[in-house]
C-alpha cells in the first residue's frame, strides 16, 4: 500500500468519525460537517419517508424543533411543533417509538426508558408529558407548565428541569403508587418567553434563552445570571455546547421569522450558510 493511498484512507476515516451538526426546522432533519467548505447533507430523515410512522402522524413532523442525540449517537430524539415526536435508531433512521403531543417543543430521555416531552400552548398543551419508549402513542402522565419549551434530565441530581414561559421547574420521578413527575421547586425566569434549555457540560450551569436574553442558571446556587457571551441576544432559538471542546452552536431567528438560514459557531467563531433552509435548532452529534 502506497503512502498516498494510506493517507487518503486515513483522511477518509477521520472525516467519517468527525463530529457532525444535526439540524431541524422544517420537515427534514439532516446532518452536516461543520468543517466542510461547502456543507452538504450527509444524513437526512423525513417522517413521510418512513413506513413505520402511522400515516395519520406523518404530517405532524412538518415543523421540527428538536433533534437531540442519545446513547452516544446511537439514537436521536426528535419532535415538532406540529405534534410529532419520535425516537430514531441511528444511522438507519428507523423509528423505535412515536407519539403525538400538542405543540411539542423539546424532548428528553429519562431513566427506565421513559421519555418527557415539553408541550407548548394549545388546547391540550401547556404541559410536560411522560411516555414509555417501548409503547408508542400512549401517554402515561403529565404536569402543567405554561408554554413548555425545554426539558433536560440531570442524572447527577436525579432531576428533570423543565422550562416554560417564565418558569423553570425542578421535578423528580415518582414510581409509587403510580408513575408521575413531582415538582420539587419552581424558579421565576428573569425574562418572559422561555425557549431553549440545555446543560453546560462539566458545569453546574444550565443555559436557557428567552425573548430578549440568554441566561445561565446555577443548579447548585439556584440562581440566574446573564450568559457571559450571549446575554443580550434576542430570539435565540438554540444554544448547544460541545461536551469536549466547548465550541458553541447558536441559532437566532432572522428578522420577523421563527427560523434562520445559517448556523453560528463560537469559540472559535464561524458561520455556516444554508440558503433556502428554515433552521430552528442545531445540535452537536458525536463522532462515531
Amino acid at each position: 500500500m502506497t503512502f498516498r493511498l494510506l493517507l487518503s484512507l486515513l483522511l477518509a476515516h477521520v472525516a467519517l468519525a468527525a463530529d457532525r451538526i444535526t439540524i431541524c426546522g422544517w420537515d427534514e432533519i439532516y446532518q452536516i460537517d461543520p468543517a466542510a467548505e461547502k456543507p452538504v447533507k450527509l444524513w437526512s430523515w423525513r417522517a413521510k419517508d418512513r413506513p413505520e410512522i402511522p400515516e395519520a402522524l406523518k404530517g405532524t413532523f412538518n415543523t421540527t424543533d428538536e433533534c437531540k442525540p442519545l446513547e452516544g449517537g446511537k439514537q436521536l430524539l426528535v419532535c415538532s411543533s406540529g405534534g410529532g415526536c419520535a425516537l430514531l435508531e441511528m444511522p438507519s433512521g428507523k423509528p423505535l417509538w412515536w407519539a403525538r403531543v400538542t405543540n411539542a417543543h423539546s424532548i428528553e430521555a429519562l431513566p427506565k426508558g421513559l421519555i418527557a416531552v415539553a408541550s407548548s400552548t394549545g388546547a391540550t398543551g401547556d404541559r410536560v408529558v411522560l411516555f414509555d419508549s417501548k409503547v408508542p402513542e400512549k401517554e402515561l402522565s403529565s404536569i402543567p407548565l405554561h408554554s413548555g419549551h425545554g426539558v433536560v434530565w440531570d442524572e447527577a441530581r436525579r432531576c428533570l428541569w423543565a422550562l416554560g414561559y417564565q418558569e423553570l421547574l425542578a421535578c423528580t420521578l415518582v414510581f409509587e403508587p403510580s408513575l408521575a413527575l413531582e415538582v420539587k421547586a419552581k424558579y421565576k425566569v428573569p425574562d418572559k418567553g422561555g425557549h431553549d434549555l440545555r446543560a453546560i457540560p462539566g458545569s453546574p450551569d444550565l443555559v436557557l434563552s428567552s425573548h430578549s436574553h440568554v441566561w445561565r442558571f446555577d443548579r447548585e446556587k439556584k440562581a440566574f445570571r446573564p450568559d457571559p457571551d450571549l446575554k443580550d441576544r434576542v430570539k435565540t432559538k438554540c444554544v448547544d455546547v460541545h461536551p469536549e471542546n466547548g465550541r458553541v452552536i447558536v441559532t437566532q431567528a432572522k428578522g420577523e421569522n421563527w427560523w434562520t438560514d445559517f448556523v453560528e459557531l463560537r469559540n472559535p467563531a464561524g458561520r455556516i450558510e444554508l440558503p433556502g433552509e428554515r433552521i430552528y435548532k442545531a445540535r452537536w452529534f458525536p463522532a462515531e
